[in-house]
């Protein structure tokens, strides 16, 4: 009976000693935690429909596009449970949604779009045969023993997924035209050829979606603005822009900033910190009033660093009063003060600067300066330049 007690007695002390040792999971660790919780929902869900849309996948990770392992990871699982990625429907124009586009396009894509030049590459690849996912696998292999050919008939069966996801963002940006898009785009192609594995199981395209998105916005977000947005605040700012008009629509009036977050489901202060920053820059010779010749916004913004009227007079004095007394020193005194505190031209020259123009030491310039400067404290003028 004593046996028993004294072995309870130890697996208690035992347990609580386990429990004490036992070290609360770091930042590190919980988020890992979080990420596979978040990995299995998605595979759950695509289970459940056989396929899983990229705006699913966005949602779940936001800047996933710039962690390459975790998204390679969460297609190759997504492979092995036999689960499509599918473009989401928001990312695909409608009809409607095509002409409201068309109308807001700048005159310069308008221009280029009536060239022959997106015309005959269009033709030019349209020639291009498609590949299956057999020949994919034997192009990737062939790949990684470094065959140039290889890789250039990989990267050209897949020039037309590029152009259809390209045109998707045509008219973020005034500064980018179709081509441009286009020729972004095909740089992301080429560096999934290159990083495409063909042991997980998930189809070429698939995994060269995301590298040709992320190299079009990553070009939309360096040249559509005067101000860099990073890549993952132009997503969330193109999201509030699409929430924010849906809400006017539906409201009839324009959305407060309260009921965008709680649609876009994330703090009001974020909704404040996107309103801000998605603003655009406004030059200061931007045109200001009716007569628009004459006036600009630079005209009416206050500069904190001009002298006033009186501030200048008063400078322009002191100025005049010192030139009067430096006037009376020896040639050389003069020379070596008006290089030592920039009296001539604004610049400050050091002893050792001023010692090899005039071809001494440095000490030796030291000693005339302070003698000069002994001589305009002695001056009777000197009393003039002491209220400045």
């Amino acid at each position: 009976m004593i046996k028993k007690i004294k072995k309870k007695a130890k697996k208690k002390v035992t347990r609580a000693l386990t429990r004490k040792r036992a070290k609360p999971p770091t930042k590190v660790e919980k988020k890992k935690a979080e990420q596979e919780n978040t990995v299995v929902g998605l595979v759950k869900r695509g289970k459940e429909r056989g396929f899983i849309t990229y705006k699913e996948i966005l949602a779940a990770f936001p800047t996933i596009e710039d962690d390459i392992f975790l998204l390679e990871d969460l297609y190759a699982r997504l492979a092995s449970a036999n689960v499509d990625v599918l473009e989401a429907q928001e990312l695909i124009e409608t009809e409607e949604e095509g002409k409201k586009r068309s109308k807001k396009l700048p005159a310069k894509f308008e221009k280029d779009s009536s060239q022959d030049s997106v015309q005959m590459y269009l033709r030019e690849i349209g020639r291009i045969s498609l590949i299956k996912a057999e020949e994919e696998r034997e192009l990737a292999k062939r790949i990684e023993k470094g065959d140039e050919e290889a890789k250039s008939k990989l990267t050209q069966a897949n020039l037309r997924l590029v152009v259809s996801i390209a045109k998707r963002y045509v008219g973020r940006s005034s500064n980018l035209s179709l081509l441009d898009l286009i020729q972004e785009g095909n740089i992301g192609l080429f560096r999934a050829v290159e990083k495409f594995d063909w042991r997980r199981g998930y189809k070429f395209s698939t995994y060269a979606t995301w590298w040709i998105r992320q190299a079009v916005t990553r070009a939309i977000a360096d040249q559509a603005r005067t101000i860099r947005i990073p890549v993952h605040m132009v997503e969330t700012i193109s999201k509030f822009q699409q929430v924010r008009r849906r809400l006017t629509q539906d409201l009839g009036r324009e959305p407060l900033p309260e009921e965008i977050a709680s649609e876009m489901n994330v703090p009001v202060e974020k909704i404040y910190y996107i309103m801000k920053i998605s603003q655009d820059p406004v030059s200061l010779y931007t045109p200001v009033g009716e007569d628009e010749e004459d006036s600009t916004l630079g005209d009416f913004i206050e500069d904190d660093k001009m002298l006033s009227p009186s501030e200048e007079t008063s400078l322009g004095l002191l100025r005049d009063h010192i030139h009067e007394i430096i006037s009376e020193l020896l040639p050389r005194e003069q020379k070596i003060l008006k290089l030592r505190f920039g009296l001539e031209d604004g610049i400050v020259r050091t002893l050792e600067e001023v010692g090899k123009e005039f071809g001494v030491t440095r000490e030796r310039i030291r000693q005339i300066e302070a003698k000069a400067i002994e001589k305009i404290r002695q001056h009777e003028k000197a009393k003039k330049i002491q209220g400045y």
